[in-house]
């Protein structure tokens, strides 16, 4: 990783270089000498870790929808399909505030989908770490966006990627018989990653109404901060990355390639999924979604909850030769992490005031975007 490096031709960089403030400067002052320097900052829609599976697909989906210019920052460069539908690319950290003091100087950022994140099976080796990420980083794209905000006298839009995670059911007693759960019931996460997502939550309200309360210059609502809490994600584009709820799509692949695959958990365990599909869509749908028919700023969102032996036998059902393959070896950690979230919960707030409606549901997700997909990749 090497902070604040920019992507771009040898003449770009030299370009962007020359036209960027003394790295010392807050993010205000830069935007103030560029401002002076007749620089024109041009609007763009900023995303943070754009390089993950779910940054792939909302740069194609922002594309393809025309919503506007898009800049990105991952801590890698990104591919080149990825970097080519982007305005602007940026490899770097967002803890890196030097970094964002140019990204301000440059542009005018009306929306930020701030993905980036360091999440639960790595953020439990390295717990600091993942708070610095997680919390931090989000806090300087929070400020971020109430300078924008300040600057150009209209509201940025923060649409927040949440989780499952920041749940904690206590017991697995207590798991198996609370049903549906809603979003302000049980949040005791166990995870140092749910801990961050859930304190991220409250910031993002804190920026949202209550921004320096105090202040005699403040001026009200000038951050519109929308989260989701998703649950485990299914791709068929993308192989998985070792996440905590990445057992349901790691057996899939694994049986389509042939390959012997031991699940982390038990067969009886069970929590919510969607495809990734459906999660892009959430994203784009909440962010455009009339603000004054929002009733809260966090939501639940879930498409289907099969137990790990379903899925297990569905990838036996559609994948033969190699679904016999799938076994289970509970690791006792991971067990304990997933045991904690719920095995449903309840999304009716998302469906009634923004029109939340999954396409996908298990059958039509294994039929239609799973299985044939996985099966062409590798046919």
């Amino acid at each position: 990783m090497n902070p604040g490096t920019l992507t771009g031709s040898p003449v770009e960089v030299l370009t962007r270089e020359a036209n960027s403030p003394d790295p010392t400067m807050s993010a205000a002052s830069a935007t103030q000498q560029h401002s002076h320097r007749g620089g024109r900052r041009s609007s763009a829609i900023l995303i943070t870790g754009a390089g993950g599976e779910v940054g792939h697909g909302l740069i194609e989906a922002l594309a393809h929808a025309n919503r506007g210019a898009v800049v990105a920052i991952d801590i890698r460069d990104l591919p080149p399909p990825q970097r080519e539908l982007c305005q602007d690319t940026f490899v770097g950290d967002i803890c890196d505030q030097f970094l964002l003091g140019r990204l301000l100087a440059m542009y005018e950022i009306t929306e930020i989908y701030h993905l980036a994140a360091l999440l639960s099976t790595r953020g439990e080796f390295t717990p600091e770490t993942a708070h610095e990420v997680n919390v931090n980083g989000t806090m300087n794209l929070l400020r971020l966006a109430a300078e924008q905000a300040r600057s150009h006298g209209q509201r940025v839009k923060f649409i927040f990627p949440s989780s499952i995670a920041v749940y904690g059911m206590g017991s697995l007693d207590a798991k198996n018989k609370a049903g549906a759960v809603g979003e302000d019931e049980y949040c005791n996460p166990i995870t140092m990653y749910g801990c961050n997502k859930l304190y991220c939550e409250h910031l993002g309200r804190y920026y949202a109404k209550h921004y320096r309360l105090l202040a005699q210059d403040r001026l009200d609502d000038t951050l519109d901060f929308r989260c989701i809490r998703f649950p485990g994600l299914i791709s068929a584009d993308t192989l998985p990355s070792g996440g905590t709820s990445d057992y349901g799509p790691e057996m899939l692949h694994a049986a389509a390639s042939g390959k012997p695959y031991a699940c982390f958990v038990r067969p009886d365990t069970r929590i919510p999924f969607m495809t990734m599909p459906d999660a892009i869509d959430a994203l784009l749908t909440l962010s455009a979604a009339d603000k004054t028919k929002l009733t809260r700023q966090t939501y639940n969102i879930t498409s289907f909850n099969p137990s790990a032996g379903e899925f297990a036998d569905l990838a036996r059902k559609h994948f033969p030769a190699g679904g016999a393959a799938v076994t289970f070896q509970s690791d006792v950690q991971r067990q304990q992490i997933v045991d904690s979230w719920p095995a449903d919960i309840n999304d009716a707030a998302a469906r009634k005031d923004w029109g939340f409606s999954p396409k996908h549901d298990l059958g039509r997700a294994f039929a239609e975007y799973l299985v044939p997909k996985i099966r062409a990749r590798y046919a």
